[in-house]
């Protein structure tokens, strides 16, 4: 399965894998910003097999890991270069010793420098998909971003930029510069973000999704009693943003929904991720779901799930009655 991201026409995969459990753990003071201890042989073997399943399409951040999501993405591509493509973002400072977020920055200067950092973190010399990583930075203050922007794509360090927001005043700011080609946001079976989808369409941008397996609950590996690590960011006492887990255990809420769709999801021997991936397709043509991995197995369930391809208009439809959307 393939996709154009956007209007850039540069033609990925479907499905592109999110790189930022691999990154390990970093903080914003004491509250731990990622998913938990990683092995970086694990996560560079996933890799390869996300390349060797079809998948070409990597999206990562400055950020993750303090730069070491980055890093361990370069290692793994080397010699591979041509064949992927690399969404990466900016705006967080960091410290990369303490693995401690320090600030942001959103200069001209500050996002050159922070494009350099990521260019030789990633050892490349574009960024193919170049994101500004401040879901509520505000739209009137944004068009001198989106001009910094596309001065890289003109002096070659990226091919085109986006936003990860999930709010449609900020995402048109970007959506009236030219190299802008794509819109990260929030989307999956439960939780569906129909005003981004349109404006998504609307401007023929890439809508890249990221939570599309809800932080891990449509995956099948949590119940209403399992308990995260404290080092995970779902461990914590939830931030107001973390809609999916509440107080380190998944939400119930969110896990009732889940069940009543199961069916429907794991239709012609699909898993619940592989179920949930093929809403995400079946929703609109823009869409590239982005699940995060640590593992080699986890990377051959979801690329599986290009075997099955999208749910049926019929699916959709009877999803839309049991969750009360229609």
């Amino acid at each position: 399965m393939k996709r154009t991201l956007g209007r850039s026409g540069i033609e990925v995969s479907a499905l592109g894998m999110g790189c930022w459990a691999i990154g390990g753990p970093f903080w914003a003071g004491e509250t731990p910003q990622g998913w938990g201890e990683v092995d970086d042989e694990e996560s560079i073997r996933a890799i390869h097999a996300a390349l060797d399943h079809g998948v070409n399409f990597f999206d990562t951040a400055n950020v993750y890991g303090a730069g070491h999501s980055e890093r361990v993405l370069g290692r793994a591509i080397a010699g591979r270069r041509s064949q992927v493509v690399i969404a990466t973002k900016f705006n967080a400072v960091f410290d990369e010793t303490t693995r401690q977020v320090t600030g942001a920055d959103t200069s001209p200067e500050g996002i050159r420098k922070a494009c350099e950092e990521s260019l030789r973190r990633l050892n490349t010399d574009t960024i193919d998909l170049y994101q500004f990583h401040d879901n509520g930075y505000p739209a009137e203050k944004a068009a001198p971003i989106r001009e910094t922007l596309e001065k890289l794509v003109q002096g070659g360090k990226i091919r085109a930029y986006g936003w990860s927001t999930d709010f449609v005043d900020r995402a048109e700011v970007f959506a009236q510069g030219p190299k802008c080609t794509a819109i990260q946001l929030q989307l999956n079976v439960l939780d569906d973000n129909p005003a981004m989808i349109a404006l998504c369409e609307k401007h023929n941008l890439a809508a890249i999704n990221r939570g599309p397996l809800a932080m891990g609950l449509l995956t099948g590996k949590y119940n209403q009693s399992t308990k995260v690590s404290i080092d995970d960011v779902r461990g914590q006492k939830s931030p107001e943003w973390m809609k999916y887990f509440k107080d380190g255990k998944p939400n119930p809420e969110w896990m009732s929904m889940r069940d009543a769709i199961l069916e429907i999801l794991t239709s012609k021997g699909r898993t619940v991720a592989q179920g949930a991936l093929a809403w995400n397709w079946a929703r609109t043509p823009q869409t590239i779901p982005i699940p995060g991995f640590r593992t080699v197995k986890q990377v051959e369930e979801n690329a599986g799930a290009m075997e099955f391809g999208p749910l049926t208009p019929e699916q959709m439809g009877r999803i839309e009655v049991i969750l009360k959307r229609a």
